[in-house]
C-alpha cells in the first residue's frame, strides 16, 4: 500500500508558490513525496529564481495570469514539453488593496474588485480552458478557497465575495468539462493559516489566535493538513468527488459557542 493515493508518475501543474510558507509550496512537497511529478508555475522571472532555490531541479515556468498572452504561451510550452497533465493546483490569490489600506466594504472601488476577481477567480477559468486539451480524461483540478465566505470579517474585505465566486465556478467548470471528459473541479477551503500573504492583512494575527481557540482541538489548522487534503483530491482515490468544497477548519464552524469563547466575552460586558 506504499502508493495508496496512486499519485506515482502523475504529472501535476502547481500554480502559486511564493516561499516556504505558501500553501502551494507545501502541496508540492506532499505531492513529490507521494511520487508525483510536479511542474511549478510562478508569476515572474524573479519569483522563478527564488523558488528554484527551494525546490531544486523541478521544472519552473513563468506565467502572470493577468495576461492572456502569457497563459497562451504557458499552454504552448507545456504542450511542447509534456505529453499529458493529470492535475492542476490553483493556489493563486491577490487582493488589490490600495495605499489607503482597508476601508469599509461599501467603499470598494470597481477597479479593486475587478482586478481581484481577475487574478483570484477568473484565472482558474482561463487556465482550465487553456490547458483543457492537455488534461488526462480523469484529471483533477483543485483550487484553494477559504473555510467560509459568509463570515463578514472586515479585515478580509472584498476578498471573501471573490472567493465565493471562485467556489461557485467549480460547479460550472465541472459541468462544462463533463461534455468531453471526466475532469473534476474541487476546492480545499482552509481556516486561518500562517502564511506570508496572510501576514499582510490588518488584524490577521488577532483573528488567527481567535480562530485557534475556536477549533475543537484548540490548535490551529496547519498548512501541511491543507496540503494533504489537496493531494487526496488530486488522487484517483477521490474519483467520486466533484464540484465540492472540502473544509479544513479543525471543527471551528461548529464551535462558536464554546465556553472558552463565551465566558470571556460575557465577563467583559459592562455591568449595570
Amino acid at each position: 500500500m506504499s502508493d495508496f493515493l496512486q499519485l506515482t508518475n502523475r504529472r501535476i501543474v502547481l500554480f502559486g508558490v511564493a516561499n516556504r510558507k505558501s500553501v502551494a509550496y507545501h502541496v508540492g512537497q506532499v505531492l513529490r513525496e507521494a511520487g508525483a511529478e510536479v511542474v511549478y508555475v510562478v508569476r515572474s522571472p524573479e519569483r522563478q529564481a527564488s523558488v528554484a532555490k527551494l525546490i531544486g531541479d523541478a521544472p519552473i515556468y513563468v506565467c502572470d495570469v493577468e495576461h492572456q498572452d502569457q497563459i497562451d504561451r504557458l499552454a504552448a510550452q507545456l504542450a511542447a514539453d509534456f505529453e499529458v497533465l493529470h492535475g492542476i493546483v490553483h493556489s493563486i490569490a491577490f487582493a488589490a488593496y490600495d495605499e489607503r489600506g482597508m476601508r469599509p466594504f461599501h467603499e470598494t472601488s470597481r477597479e479593486q474588485l475587478l482586478r481581484t476577481f481577475d487574478v483570484s477567480c477568473y484565472s482558474l477559468i482561463a487556465l482550465s480552458n487553456a490547458l483543457k486539451d492537455q488534461l488526462a480524461r480523469d484529471a483533477s483540478v483543485v483550487t484553494i478557497s477559504i473555510s467560509t465566505t459568509r463570515m463578514a470579517s472586515e479585515n478580509y474585505g472584498f476578498m471573501a465575495p471573490v472567493k465565493a465566486a471562485l467556489d461557485a465556478s467549480l460547479a460550472f467548470l465541472a459541468k462544462s468539462f463533463s461534455q468531453f471528459s471526466e475532469v473534476r473541479f474541487n476546492a480545499v477551503a482552509p481556516g486561518l493559516l500562517k502564511t506570508s500573504a496572510s501576514a499582510g492583512i490588518p488584524g490577521y494575527v488577532d483573528s488567527y489566535l481567535y480562530a485557534e481557540r475556536a477549533t475543537l482541538r484548540g490548535r490551529a489548522v496547519q498548512t501541511e493538513e491543507v496540503a494533504n487534503a489537496v493531494a487526496f483530491l488530486l488522487s484517483p482515490r477521490s474519483s467520486g468527488i466533484n464540484a465540492q468544497r472540502l473544509v479544513i477548519d479543525a471543527g471551528m464552524e461548529v464551535n462558536y459557542f464554546d465556553p472558552r469563547l463565551v465566558k470571556p466575552a460575557v465577563d467583559a460586558l459592562p455591568r449595570a
